[in-house]
C-alpha cells in the first residue's frame, strides 16, 4: 500500500512493499516560484536555475534519508536499458553530465541512490529483499520494450530470489486521461505483440480511432509474466494528469512542467 507523507513540507509517496530507503516525490515541498514549475521541480532544463535545481533535490534527498551525492540520475531515452551501478556513478546527472544515457539501474552497492525522472511516465523500484535493488522509467515505449521484466533479469543475474523481489509502481497517467490513437496502438503492439496491447490499449466506445492506454497496468501483467508474485508488487491508483496539484503531469501542462523523482538505495 502506497502512503502520502510530510517530512518538514515536502510530500512523497512511500510503499509498504519495499523496505529500504526510498521515495516517489511530489511536486509539494520546494523553493521553485516559476508557474509551472512550482515547486519541487527535480529535473534541470524546466525553467529553472541550477541552484533551484539543487535545492529542490536536497530537500527532496533529506526527506528520504539518502544523501543528494549517492544520488544516479542520467539522461533518459525511453529505451529497455538497464545499466548496473555502482559508487564511480554517483553524482552523474545531478552533478555532472554523465557519459551514458539509460532508462533503469540495479545494484548491489551500498550508498548508490537510484533515481528516475518522470511526469506522467512509470516511476518502478524494485527489491530483492536482501541486498539487490532497482529502480526504472517506464515510459510507454519502455513499457512496450518490456523494462520492468530486463530490470528482473538484471537483478536474478545479481543473485536475487525472483520469488522474493517486491516492487512499487508508482504514480503516472492513468488510463482515464490517457487517450492516444491508433499510431500508438499499433506501436505499442509491434514492440510488446497484441496480446498485451489488446489488454491495456482499449478502444475508446465513445471516439472512433481514439484508445486510452493503462501503461501501469501494462507493467503489472510483464512483472507477472517473468515470475513476480502478485501479492509482491503495490500499483498506485493515483493518476498524474487527474492529480496536477500534486504532481507534474506532461500531458495535461502540453510539456510545460517540472520533473519528479523516484529514488531508492540500499
Amino acid at each position: 500500500m502506497f502512503s502520502i507523507i510530510d517530512r518538514d513540507g515536502v510530500k512523497l509517496l512511500v510503499s509498504d512493499k519495499i523496505k529500504e530507503k526510498h521515495g516517489f516525490s511530489t511536486r509539494v515541498g520546494g523553493v521553485s516560484t516559476l508557474e509551472h514549475t512550482a515547486s519541487l521541480n527535480l529535473g534541470y532544463y524546466r525553467g529553472d536555475d541550477k541552484e533551484t535545481v539543487i535545492e529542490n533535490l536536497r530537500r527532496f534527498s533529506s526527506a528520504v534519508s539518502i544523501p543528494l551525492e549517492d544520488f544516479v540520475s542520467v539522461t533518459q531515452i525511453h529505451s529497455a536499458e538497464v545499466r548496473y551501478t555502482a559508487e564511480e556513478d554517483r553524482g552523474g546527472g545531478i552533478f555532472y553530465k554523465a557519459d551514458y544515457e539509460c532508462d533503469g539501474y540495479v545494484t548491489n552497492r551500498q550508498g548508490v541512490a537510484l533515481c528516475v525522472k518522470t511526469a506522467d511516465c512509470v516511476p518502478i523500484l524494485f527489491s530483492s529483499g536482501d541486498g539487490i535493488v532497482g529502480a526504472v522509467h517506464a515510459g510507454w515505449r519502455g513499457t512496450a520494450r518490456g523494462i520492468a521484466a530486463v530490470c528482473v533479469e538484471r537483478m536474478v543475474s545479481l543473485g536475487a530470489e525472483r520469488e522474493n523481489i517486491t516492487v512499487a509502481i508508482g504514480p503516472s497517467i492513468g488510463q482515464c486521461c490517457y487517450e492516444v490513437g491508433e499510431d500508438f496502438y499499433l506501436e505499442f503492439s509491434s514492440l510488446a505483440g497484441k496480446v498485451l496491447t489488446d489488454r491495456f490499449v482499449i478502444r475508446s466506445i465513445k471516439s472512433s480511432g481514439k484508445y486510452y492506454a493503462d501503461i501501469k497496468g501494462a507493467n503489472k501483467e510483464i512483472l507477472l509474466g517473468v515470475g513476480i508474485k502478485e501479492d509482491n508488487i503495490d500499483v498506485s491508483d493515483m493518476c498524474t494528469s487527474c492529480r496536477d496539484d500534486l504532481f507534474y503531469s506532461h500531458r495535461k501542462s502540453g510539456g510545460l512542467r517540472g520533473s519528479m523523482c523516484s529514488v531508492i538505495a540500499l
